[in-house]
């Protein structure tokens, strides 16, 4: 028995894709798996199977003709090519978790190109699918082009390469939000967006807190957060969570920035383990959030900080920002604006100086 690979089109009406297998049945192929994939000339379906080794490439397309196929196209496939599309899919996406340039083999692999290229100069007029080429949107620039001679590319086809792209764009955006940061005192502290991995980390963070640092960081009390709060925290809906490590083996956790987000507005929140206080660290994360917030479009920031946070009203300060505030009782919320000119000669960043682009990790000093 031999591995094919079949692919042809018939009429999306009952019954005509019955009338196609057993036409195969007849012949001894035993169909393996079947894909189909809804096009304006019909249904598009995708075999692999199981023939008898006197059964040729002819001998196939002969069958499928005969099951009111059309468009046949047959080629011999793989042991590999058992595994299901959504299982190829995932090991895909797994492979660019691990590298997100590979997104060009990675197209090639899922679609089975000829050839893949990407090109800067992304007009975006000619993108979408033809039988035999492809355009697909880079989100982070430019577009890559795919050719392939047979079989014709299909729009299910055409999705899935760009949610590939789309995935592999996302990857890239995160991996360039990993940075380090140079303390005033020369320490540096790897800061990055926070994962679901990075929970028992936190649990030590929260720990390693005094009941003082986490009343402030919660206002309602010193006691630690549960393990299903900490989890929402960490990826939050909307927004997002930084979380600041020690650059040595250990990785240990030593701040927790929130940015949630709801409606037109996000509330920030910060909490720094005791002996990483007033070393520029805060500072540094707000920075960041506000500069996030920015690009996300936020009208505004809240800040609900008590009025004995003395460490946190001087970061808040240190913004060079407007803000409004309103007073109950012990409590501050302050409202800061987004989205508006910053006068002219102030420093809204905070950056002495920054080296590293594109994909890799950057170090900035503060």
């Amino acid at each position: 028995m031999t591995l094919w690979r079949i692919r042809a089109t018939v009429d999306d009406r009952p019954g005509y894709l019955s009338v196609l297998t057993a036409s195969l049945a007849l012949r001894g192929v035993n169909i393996l798996t079947v894909q189909v994939q809804p096009t304006e000339q019909g249904a598009v379906d995708d075999f692999l199977v199981d023939a008898p080794d006197t059964l040729d490439e002819a001998g196939l397309i002969a069958a499928v003709e005969r099951g009111r196929g059309r468009d046949c196209w047959v080629a011999r496939s793989e042991a590999r090519g058992l595994a299901d599309q959504p299982t190829r899919v995932l090991g895909l996406a797994n492979r660019l978790v691990r590298d997100p340039d590979a997104t060009g083999e990675a197209l090639r692999t899922l679609l089975g190109a000829d050839s893949v290229s990407w090109r800067p100069a992304a007009t975006g007029a000619d993108r979408g699918s033809t039988d035999t080429s492809m355009v697909l949107a880079d989100p982070t620039g430019g577009e890559f082009a795919l050719h392939r001679a047979a079989p014709a590319f299909t729009p299910a086809e055409y999705a899935r390469a760009q949610a590939l792209v789309e995935l592999a764009a996302t990857l890239t955006r995160r991996a360039a939000e990993h940075v380090t940061l140079v303390l005033p005192d020369g320490v540096e502290v790897a800061v990055r967006p926070a994962c679901a991995d990075d929970l028992s980390g936190v649990v030590e963070l929260h720990e390693a807190c005094s009941p003082r640092s986490r009343e402030r960081r919660y206002l309602s009390g010193a006691a630690l957060p549960s393990p299903v709060r900490l989890r929402r925290l960490l990826e939050p809906s909307r927004g997002v969570t930084l979380v600041a490590t020690t650059t040595d083996s250990d990785g240990a956790v030593v701040a927790m920035a929130n940015l949630l987000g709801e409606g037109d507005e996000a509330e920030v929140a910060l909490l720094v383990r005791d002996d990483w206080q007033r070393r520029g660290l805060g500072s540094a994360l707000l920075r960041r959030l506000v500069s996030h917030a920015d690009r996300a479009g936020y009208a505004a920031l809240l800040l609900h900080v008590r009025a004995d946070n003395a460490p946190m009203l001087r970061t808040l300060r240190r913004l060079d920002r407007s803000s409004s505030v309103q007073r109950d009782g012990g409590l501050l919320t302050l409202t800061v604006p987004l989205g508006v000119p910053v006068p002219s000669g102030t420093t809204t960043t905070g950056h002495r100086g920054m080296s590293g682009t594109g994909r890799g990790r950057s170090t900035v000093s503060w």
